[in-house]
């Protein structure tokens, strides 16, 4: 596998820890400016809408660019964002940080997977986007309760201003491996681009993954607050939680592409959206359990997390027959 492809995972390390670190800060951060948790889980939910309306548009007036310069652009605005947030005084200031690093994120990742894929043999395809993916579940592992730990022991702001030096770290290296890149050969226009989105193919692939995924963030976002007040976790036990979701997440982004290289991505779906319905229904039944709460945690997080290799490979397949010109927006999105 080239060396290019895991500097593309050390930049989804950066990306992923800063992306979830956040729901184990919230407590903190309500405390800091004075608001109540589920105000400071907008931090999460307007992230993750930022991702779905920014991305495509922004995907499509970036396409006519460079593939590397714009990655490297894009890591280094990811930097500066985790830099200001760790710094910012306000609230508000806080969410509009939030909101537009996550545009960033949902570009990188859309072009990322694309430049993935082009190093490697259409055979490896799904092992190189799932190396890619990989970054961000190790980050879940790793990244998460560490800075989630590092928060609780000191301060909520102190995991953005780390997570700031890895996304310097990760620029330099995709700066020295990743080879030149050019822009899409036929880009076409940005009307063109943003019609792609209409695609009786894409839209309902987008669909299934907007629902499987929400269906995990919508719990994963106060799974915080669930492990404290409802499982008798302590704090320390929130981070303990977090890893053993990411160790699952892990699992099911490398098992998520090897299935979809070998069965193909429809069975390989309905296997991890199955499982995310089943582990998130165990959840809620064993949430007084912790060893349960733990176990399912796990699964959970393995069929997740299994869901993104297999669509974003799925998609990029897909757009690359309907309209080549617009891969990287399809992907994006």
């Amino acid at each position: 596998m080239p060396a290019a492809v895991f500097s593309l995972a050390f930049a989804a390390f950066a990306i992923g820890t800063t992306e979830f670190v956040i729901v184990g800060l919230l407590p903190d951060i309500g405390r800091a400016f004075g608001i109540s948790v589920s105000t400071a889980g907008l931090l999460v939910s307007f992230y993750a809408l930022a991702i779905t309306v920014g991305t495509p548009v922004v995907s499509a007036l970036t396409a006519r660019l460079p593939r590397r310069a714009l990655l490297l652009a894009l890591m280094a605005f990811f930097t500066l964002c985790n830099l200001a947030a760790g710094l910012s005084t306000a609230f508000p200031a806080l969410l509009a940080i939030r909101i537009v690093m996550a545009v960033a994120h949902g570009v990188f990742f859309g072009l990322g997977t694309t430049v993935a894929m082009s190093l490697v043999p259409p055979d490896k395809s799904g092992r190189a986007v799932a190396i890619m993916v990989s970054g961000l579940t190790v980050a879940m592992v790793t990244g998460v309760p560490g800075g989630t730990w590092l928060g609780d022991l000191m301060s909520w702001r102190l995991p953005f201003l780390a997570v700031a030096a890895m996304g310097a770290l990760a620029t330099i290296g995709l700066w020295r491996l990743l080879p030149a890149l050019a822009a899409q050969r036929s880009a076409g226009t940005v009307l063109s681009q943003l019609a792609l989105l209409k695609s009786r193919a894409l839209m309902p692939l987008y669909a299934i993954a907007a629902l499987g995924m929400g269906a995990t963030f919508a719990v994963f976002t106060y799974l915080s607050p669930l492990l404290i007040h409802t499982t008798g976790f302590r704090s320390e036990g929130v981070s303990v939680g977090l890893m053993v979701f990411g160790l699952g997440s892990v699992v099911g982004t490398i098992g998520g592409g090897r299935l979809s290289d070998r069965y193909g991505p429809k069975l390989s779906m309905n296997i991890a959206l199955g499982g995310i319905a089943a582990s998130v229904a165990a959840l809620w039944l064993t949430a007084h359990h912790p060893a349960l709460v733990l176990v399912n945690m796990f699964v959970w997080g393995a069929f997740a997390f299994a869901v993104p290799p297999i669509m974003q490979e799925t998609v990029v397949l897909v757009a690359r027959r309907e309209a080549p010109e617009a891969v990287g927006t399809a992907a994006g999105s």
